[in-house]
């Protein structure tokens, strides 16, 4: 009887390690970032206000983003005269959009989200005709590379599934 003890333990054993062995394990996914722009608004209209972390700078936004992951053709860090920011390349589209807006709304503010959280602002002094953001964002700079990896990564991702939809 313990002889066939021994051998149920060891088809009981060798099961559950092949069952394990089996099972399907998703890697884990990168980190994403969504980076959203929004139009500073009127004080009578619906809106949403959102505060910088650093300034404590409080704005009054338009709750619609104007500016979406998906107008994003990519990210950079760069340095300029003032000091580390980020470059956002737009899509053709997005860039008219944002010269339209940027005329419209002369001496408004635009603020940059990322996952929710407004991390920077810029005003708009003049239509923008370009088709790259600069934008300073209230982070340390030591966070803005991960930042750009994420950013980059995410759009990435987007328009490799915009392809593939087709």
């Amino acid at each position: 009887m313990p002889r066939i003890n021994h051998v149920f333990f060891c088809f009981l054993l060798g099961g559950t390690l092949l069952l394990a062995g089996c099972q399907h394990r998703r890697a884990p996914e990168p980190p994403t970032a969504v980076a959203r722009f929004l139009i500073e608004t009127e004080a009578d209209s619906a809106a949403v206000v959102v505060t910088l972390p650093a300034s404590g700078v409080r704005v009054r936004t338009a709750a619609k983003p104007v500016i979406t992951e998906f107008d994003l053709a990519g990210v950079a860090e760069v340095q300029v005269d003032l000091g580390r920011c980020l470059l956002f390349q737009l899509t053709p589209a997005a860039t008219r959009d944002l010269y339209r807006l940027s005329a419209q709304n002369l001496g408004r503010r635009l603020v940059l989200v990322i996952n929710g959280r407004a991390l920077g602002v810029r005003v708009l002094d003049r239509p923008l005709e370009a088709d790259a953001l600069f934008i300073f964002l209230e982070v340390p700079d030591n966070e803005l590379k991960t930042m750009v990896e994420d950013l980059n990564r995410t759009t990435a991702w987007l328009q490799q599934e915009a392809a593939r939809r087709g």
